[in-house]
């Protein structure tokens, strides 16, 4: 066997004896005879030497499919060699009054030393909360429960919403926007500059010309960077009223939780706003914890996890375009480039999960009957099923057994979060 210095590559040249070459040979050689239609001699008659030559590739491939996983197997069980990958046959040397060689090369979990992963000592910033963050929820919550009203007899200012009949001509030609019942929030920062630039001052009725340039990276492939010449008539011009910041606003924005003064929905915004906070020092914490592990460990791994990981990050990115309303296939993405980029983050994944393996090893964590029960529950809600038609779907996907290993994962890091020395620096969260 052979191994490349510093990666989990390893190598086994198979020797398979000729008497076992032979006799499968023998056995395919009767199995083609019996089938075979060959001109002159009837089903099953004719003599196993034209078999041989006439069926010589498909022979081989057979006895080889036949052999090897059965003699790799051995061989991987004496050396103890587990694969990550499905081994890959190559360098074939059949004889057929000879052994059989083969090179297996394939990709096994590396070994290394755990090294000290108790009472780990972290920093994480102190995301405070004040008086300032509550107002501000409570601005995001009144902007929430605004109406927009008709104004009249002035033009389009910063922060009113123009009702828009626009029409769009692709210079250098092409296919034509037209819409109606635009509504574009001028002075925005997510609107585009010369919408913002041409409409301020205009007045409902009035009728606007000018070119917009989209950039490269627009979302909408129709329009990443083209140039377009509008035709923007203002139908009407609309503002945002806010309501009025007192107890009849607390009790309709809180209804649900039985809120019924403005200083009860402080109280209840302030106690929401501590949970998160506790939840995103948690999340914090056990960052830098595996960010911590995996830099006092240095070990090669598998780089078919690290490709699978690879995949898994680009797929969180497409699902996260998906929710925003964005369609993948529609964004201008060099989609090969944004995956080599998550490379290094892959690798860190892979390590990081190698490490809470060999720890939950260590220490003995597992998740009971009652984790796997509760996520199988969690699921269910989610999705709307029974609880046993997940599980039944789950098995037979082959998906149980991940989940229950990232609930292992999780059930780890809750773990060393508790054993960590967590502390916590001065800074403000802005």
């Amino acid at each position: 066997m052979t191994e490349t210095e510093a990666t989990c590559k390893r190598e086994i040249e198979l020797e398979i004896p000729a008497e076992n070459v032979q006799k499968a040979v023998a056995k395919v050689v009767k199995d083609l005879a019996r089938v075979a239609r060959i001109p002159g001699f009837r089903p099953g008659k004719a003599p196993a030497t034209l078999i041989q030559r006439r069926f010589a590739e498909d022979i081989k491939g057979e006895v080889v499919q036949t052999l090897v996983p059965e003699f790799l197997e051995k061989e991987l069980t004496e050396k103890k060699l587990v694969p990550v990958t499905q081994p890959r046959v190559d360098q074939v040397d059949f004889q057929e009054n000879g052994p059989l060689k083969v090179r297996a090369v394939f990709e096994v979990l590396p070994e290394f030393t755990l090294g000290n992963y108790k009472g780990l000592q972290v920093e994480i910033e102190d995301i405070a909360i004040g008086d300032e963050d509550v107002d501000k929820t409570l601005e995001e919550m009144r902007e929430r429960a605004g109406t927009l009203v008709s104004i009249e007899g002035r033009g389009v200012q910063d922060g009113d919403f123009a009702m828009l009949r626009v029409t769009g001509t692709p210079q250098g030609g092409g296919e034509q926007v037209q819409a109606e019942n635009v509504v574009c929030h001028v002075g925005a920062e997510d609107t585009m500059a010369a919408f913002n630039e041409n409409l301020r001052g205009a007045t409902a009725g009035e009728t606007r010309r000018f070119d917009a340039t989209y950039p490269a990276d627009c979302p909408d492939a129709k329009l990443a960077g083209k140039n377009f010449s509008y035709t923007v008539e203002v139908q009407s011009i609309k503002e945002k009223r806010l309501p009025e910041l007192n107890d009849e606003f607390a009790r309709e924005v809180g209804a649900g939780d039985d809120v019924t003064t403005l200083a009860a929905l402080r109280t209840k915004i302030a106690e929401r706003l501590e949970a998160a906070r506790e939840e995103r020092m948690e999340s914090q914490a056990r960052d830098k914890i595996l960010e911590l592990l995996v830099k006092q460990h240095d070990f090669p791994v598998p780089e078919a996890l690290v490709e699978h990981q690879m995949d898994v990050r680009l797929e969180a990115v497409v699902r996260s375009m998906a929710r925003q309303g964005v369609d993948p296939r529609a964004v201008n993405v060099d989609w090969v480039a944004l995956r080599s980029r998550q490379r290094d983050r892959a690798v860190e994944d892979v390590k990081a999960e190698l490490l809470l393996d060999r720890i939950a090893e260590a220490e003995h964590i597992d998740p009971t009957d009652q984790d796997v029960d509760k996520e199988v529950e969690r699921l269910a809600e989610r999705s709307g099923e029974s609880a046993p038609a997940v599980r039944a779907r789950l098995t037979k996907q082959g998906a149980l057994d991940r989940m229950k290993s990232k609930l292992r994962s999780d059930r780890t890091i809750d773990w060393l979060h508790r054993e960590a020395s967590i502390q916590k620096s001065a800074r403000r969260d802005k």
